[in-house]
């Protein structure tokens, strides 16, 4: 699986909310917060749906990966949805594990795993 995906009984104001402090707690932060549906309206198109969109960022990770090889800045910022789906609230992200598995590296694959589970546990002290 290319994502990892939990659902939760939270608004997604609170889980925003308590996931932003889980970040700051491993060395994240929030460089930007896109919420698509207001985004959307802004540009005259409805969408009835929740749906945010969080890039996230740890600076001595980033740099550890982009000193290593300079095109996994495809794959950075890290992004965090928090969207409602069926009447719940999902979070979810792209596997940094499966990302970079694209470029053939033993180290920044180690690198990934360890912001995956950082991540990871982010979301799950969040639900």
């Amino acid at each position: 699986m290319f994502h990892y995906t939990v659902e939760t009984r939270k608004t997604v104001e609170q889980v925003i909310e308590s996931l932003e402090l889980n970040l700051k707690e491993e060395k994240f932060g929030v460089l930007w917060h896109l919420d698509m549906q207001e985004k959307l309206k802004e540009k005259g198109v409805e969408f009835n749906r929740r749906y945010h969109i969080l890039e996230v960022c740890n600076p001595i990770e980033a740099k550890r990966v982009l000193s290593e090889n300079a095109i996994v800045g495809y794959f950075l910022p890290c992004k965090i949805t928090v969207y409602e789906d069926e009447g719940k609230t999902k979070i979810g992200f792209p596997k940094p594990t499966a990302l970079i598995g694209m470029v053939d590296s033993e180290k920044l694959q180690s690198i990934a795993e360890d912001v995956e589970k950082r991540l990871i546990s982010c979301i799950d002290k969040t639900i």
